[in-house]
């Protein structure tokens, strides 16, 4: 598994600019629910650093023009994947968040893809809760930034990429296996509640095929 580690972010990069919770309310189609979650759980939303050719030297392309850098503030507890969704979606760039909460902090992302009105957005892979203070790790060597951002999101996945296999290949795997985590879990508590013996056998030969796939995901 991949060692988690907190960057170190280049000073010229920064920005430092607040960005009021309501501009995603206005450009994300943020629906009733999830704007009470921006309300109950965001502090702050922070666009803290623009990774671009002309704040670190690294050149873009049409599928990573810049890297954004946004820090969210918890008011106590966490932020939900569908929160960060709709800040992700808003913004036309690959983004990296920083989620904090009193001296903590994880790194999370998700892979996205840009094109169309609204990029697409895998899901989301994260560090675990870390000191906010432990030590930073330089970016990792790069040639470009879209060698960069697949670097830095390479080492959030919660296994390492196989030979020749590419970010999205990767991330699109782990999708399959959280897909099938969720499913055993669901077989599993079928299982347990289910009283006939012929639909028992038929939850367990399902639950192995997708124990099976799963295995070979890892």
């Amino acid at each position: 598994m991949p060692e988690s580690v907190l960057y170190r972010w280049p000073p010229a990069a920064q920005l430092g600019r607040v960005v009021p919770k309501t501009k995603f309310y206005e450009h994300g189609n943020v629906r009733t629910a999830l704007r009470e979650k921006f309300v109950e759980d965001v502090q702050r939303i922070t666009w803290a650093y623009k990774l671009a050719e002309s704040t670190i030297r690294l050149k873009g392309t049409d599928a990573v023009p810049e890297i954004q850098v946004f820090a969210v503030e918890t008011k106590g507890g966490d932020v939900p994947d569908d929160v960060l969704a709709a800040i992700d979606k808003s913004v036309h760039f690959p983004m990296l968040f920083e989620v904090s909460r009193g001296n903590e902090v994880r790194m999370v992302a998700a892979h996205k893809t840009l094109g169309g009105a609204t990029p697409k957005v895998g899901s989301y892979f994260t560090t675990p809760w870390l000191p906010y203070d432990a030590a930073r790790a330089p970016l990792p060597t790069a040639i470009d930034l879209p060698a960069l951002y697949e670097a830095m999101l390479s080492s959030l996945l919660p296994v390492a990429t196989r030979r020749g296999e590419s970010l999205s290949k990767a991330a699109d795997r782990m999708d399959k296996a959280k897909k099938l985590e969720r499913e055993i879990a669901a077989l599993e508590r079928k299982l347990r509640a289910e009283p006939q013996l012929n639909r028992k056998i038929e939850l367990r030969r399902a639950l192995k095929d997708r124990q099976v796939a799963l295995a070979d995901l890892a």
